[in-house]
């Protein structure tokens, strides 16, 4: 209920523009009933507890004054610790492997560039020295002539030590190695993630990977000084990559002879034969062949740039060395070109290479027959199925190739072909 009260009030009808009105009103208000809202109480601590204790938690966090737990895993899964342990060994080898390979491709391109680099200063320093030789002999006297002298020794003897460098380190035989190292650890790589996508690793798996690693480094070592493979040895050899023979091959699961029979064993005895009395002797053949042409030119190159510096020490007391030291100079450069641009090293170890080659495929053929026990032999028909795509044929191709080699024998007549369709 309201009530309003005015007074005061005097204005004219006529001047209603300019009147002014007071006006005081108050309005009363009933008042509105109390409601009390009941504030929520915090949990006991002993509530807390109960909860705590029900959900089985061990951790606490504190909030305001009460604790909240979490969870916490003392445990890790149950797995196989010797598989696990085994599994992280070949993935850190695995790991070193692939370091590796990087590694040899690197050096291997930087080697052949030093073949490329030092083949062509050479046979520039020997040109120029050359030309300098002819331009001193056909006339001139004094300083000019003993000017052109000097620079023709000079550069002669210059060439003669940077030639004696090269041709005892043999670059492109230096990037054929590499080269080589990359493909085989790149080989292990895929052995080794064969092994940890196909099967369960062990402790030989893990033995197996490392000597093959470290073979492999004593093979084909990076540093030159003092590790360097010798370029010039008194008899050809073939390359050797692989560890001594151990007892890593995994127990087959297979009842049985592991598919294992006499004829499969005569198989690959014949294949043996044959590789030894065709590919590995015409590769060491060919091997020493190119060897001792390497010593002849690396031999010759060095000698005719000596040459021709003492030649051109004498140009201007007679026509005669004048001659020697052109002609020498131009032997010179012919032979170094023939020998690094020919890459006749790169051949070289592409032959050593080759022979290695076949010599481990008969050492693991030997070492497979010579185990009495079927269950540590690899599963046979995949073994000959290696042997085959290693030398280049079908299955049937490769039991061919041992039924001419028995009955060549017994006829006392020579296979007349190659074991490997490849090399």
């Amino acid at each position: 209920m309201a009530s309003l009260q005015a007074s005061n009030l005097s204005s004219s009808s006529s001047r209603a523009s300019s009147s002014s009105k007071r006006i005081n009103a108050a309005i009363s208000v009933p008042k509105l009933p109390r409601i009390r809202f009941p504030v929520p109480k915090t949990p006991s601590t002993k509530l807390v507890e109960d909860l705590i204790l029900r959900n089985g938690y061990t951790k606490t966090i504190p909030i305001e004054k009460s604790t909240v737990t979490l969870p916490r895993i003392d445990k890790e899964p149950s797995v196989n610790s010797s598989t696990s342990k085994a599994t992280a060994k070949l993935y850190a080898i695995l790991e070193a492997v692939a370091d590796r390979v990087e590694m040899h491709q690197n050096m291997g391109e930087q080697r052949d560039n030093w073949n490329k680099l030092l083949l062509n200063s050479i046979n520039m320093i020997t040109l120029t020295a050359a030309t300098m030789a002819g331009i001193a002999a056909t006339g001139g006297a004094g300083a000019p002539l003993l000017a052109l002298k000097l620079s023709s020794t000079l550069l002669f003897a210059a060439a003669t030590g940077m030639l004696f460098i090269m041709n005892k380190i043999q670059p492109s035989q230096l990037a054929e190695e590499q080269r080589n190292a990359t493909k085989l650890f790149r080989q292990l790589q895929r052995q080794i993630q064969t092994i940890l996508a196909l099967q369960d690793p062990t402790e030989l798996d893990v033995r197996n990977a490392m000597d093959k690693v470290l073979a492999l480094d004593k093979a084909y070592p990076l540093p030159l000084l003092g590790k360097m493979i010798e370029k010039f040895p008194a008899k050809f050899e073939p390359a050797l990559w692989w560890p001594k023979p151990h007892d890593f091959q995994r127990k087959s699961k297979r009842p049985g002879k592991n598919r294992w029979s006499e004829e499969l064993e005569m198989e690959m005895r014949e294949v043996i034969e044959v590789i030894k009395g065709k590919d590995t002797e015409d590769y060491m053949r060919l091997g020493n062949l190119v060897l001792k042409i390497n010593k002849i030119l690396a031999i010759s190159g060095p000698l005719l740039t000596g040459i021709a510096a003492a030649g051109s020490a004498f140009v201007g007391n007679g026509s005669w060395a004048a001659i020697v030291a052109v002609a020498a100079g131009a032997l010179a450069t012919t032979v170094n070109t023939f020998e690094h641009a020919g890459q006749v090293g790169m051949v070289v170890e592409m032959y050593r290479n080759c022979a290695g080659f076949f010599s481990l495929m008969e050492e693991s053929i030997e070492s497979s027959l010579e185990e009495t026990d079927f269950d540590r032999r690899e599963d046979g028909q995949m073994f000959e199925m290696k042997m085959a795509l290693q030398l280049g044929r079908s299955l049937s191709e490769l039991r061919d190739l041992a039924q001419k080699s028995s009955s060549s024998r017994i006829d006392g007549v020579e296979v007349d072909e190659f074991a490997s369709k490849i090399f």
